[in-house]
């Protein structure tokens, strides 16, 4: 078995570094690496919705690097495990989806994933293949890997207890069945978010239960929508790998700066080196708007091509210098309830974390509808749908 060179070492070194949150169990995961041994990398996505953002894309990179190294990327599309629903990180009951549905969300996962992992060095597998074919006896003997004791041990269904909230048998079976993927297909490595490690953890437990060795765990950073909060498809703080290249610059420029560091060691794959570059000019008093521009290329560079990068930033600094934004692709501003007080507003843009902070913008002229600037925090604003509404000197966005 042929050991790693000087340049694999580094490359290992970085895929066991860079947005890494923990590796389960870290010794055997190196050591098994600069071996040469070739692994079964996997990774399990279920299509809950019909786009990839770009906080669920860093595993997909990270599962890139794997590619990159020679190893064997085991991609495993939850088909069956997205109707059952991932409890993780939910303090509520998560609904169960139809077949219909998932069949629906996940037609053009691969196109998307394309973007990032070579799709013809990639083994892709449909969960549902073995577990349709999984029966009660079955299903009882894999639940036997855990206690109930266990199960409440998870954070969130902690809290869930606590506060009275339901926590069904269902989701409790989640984390077994997702790990018999691992069981399928033989899994030496599993990876997955920060929010997936008990998750991953099942999975070693189910393997030793069916008398395979545990597989090594590896978990990523998670980033935060552009409001500041968890990416969340229902709460539009997303970037989207398919957006389009105008639509993705805009987002990263409205963004906060605070979240600029963030987004350039987990969405990118800037040197880091580079990147240190970028925090000492923060740190020197740059304007964040050029080292946004920087950020922003990155991003849509990797999913559109430099070119596409460069005619978007073309766009967008013709348009900030203008202050035109009648035609412009600027990024929409979801909003359940359009009659809505101008301090909610500027919340809901993600320009202010908090009440305090956007009182203040607003007090100093930083709130536009339209021509029309609003400085009464108070005042209820009846907004139609798309009006283009500034929030700040450089934060635009269309009312949806």
């Amino acid at each position: 078995m042929a050991r790693t060179g000087l340049k694999d070492a580094g490359k290992i070194r970085h895929l066991l570094a860079r947005n890494v949150e923990q590796v389960i169990d870290r010794a055997h995961l190196e050591k098994t690496l600069k071996s040469g041994k070739k692994l079964r990398i996997k990774l399990g996505i279920d299509p809950t919705g019909e786009k990839i953002h770009i906080g669920r894309a860093i595993v997909l990179w990270k599962l890139r690097e794997f590619q990159e190294l020679g190893h064997q990327v085991v991609l495993i599309i939850g088909d069956f495990t997205a109707q059952i629903g991932d409890p993780s990180d939910k303090l509520s009951k998560r609904p169960m989806l139809s077949r219909e549905q998932v069949e629906k969300n996940m037609r053009d996962y691969l196109s998307q994933i394309g973007k990032i992992l070579d799709l013809h060095k990639t083994e892709t597998r449909y969960n549902s293949k073995w577990l349709d074919k999984l029966n009660f006896r079955e299903t009882a003997e894999l639940a036997e890997s855990f206690s109930v004791q266990q199960m409440l041990h998870r954070r969130n269904f902690q809290e869930r207890w606590k506060e009275g909230q339901d926590i069904s048998l269902r989701e409790f079976l989640y984390p077994i069945i997702q790990g018999y993927d691992s069981v399928a297909i033989k899994a030496d490595v599993e990876l997955g978010g920060t929010d997936q490690l008990f998750n991953l953890m099942a999975g070693r437990e189910v393997q030793k239960q069916c008398g395979q060795k545990p597989q090594d765990v590896m978990t990523v950073g998670m980033l935060s929508g552009t409001d500041g909060r968890k990416m969340s498809t229902s709460w539009g703080n997303v970037i989207n790998i398919v957006d389009p290249a105008d639509e993705q610059f805009g987002k990263i420029m409205s963004m906060h700066d605070k979240m600029i560091q963030d987004y350039f060691h987990m969405a990118t794959r800037m040197p880091e080196k580079e990147i240190a570059e970028q925090d000492r000019a923060l740190a020197r008093g740059a304007n964040p708007r050029d080292v946004k521009l920087v950020l922003a290329k990155e991003i849509v560079a990797l999913y559109h091509g430099k070119p596409a990068a460069e005619k978007a930033a073309e766009k967008w600094v013709k348009m900030f210098s203008k202050k035109d934004v009648s035609g412009a692709d600027i990024p929409t501003l979801k909003l359940k309830n359009k009659k809505i007080a101008a301090v909610d507003l500027v919340l809901k843009s993600g320009a202010a974390t908090s009440k305090g902070e956007a009182w203040r913008l607003i007090a100093q002229g930083g709130l536009k509808a339209g021509e029309k600037t609003i400085s009464n925090p108070r005042q209820e604003l009846n907004l139609k749908g798309g009006e283009v509404v500034r929030v700040g000197k450089k934060r635009f966005f269309r009312i949806n």
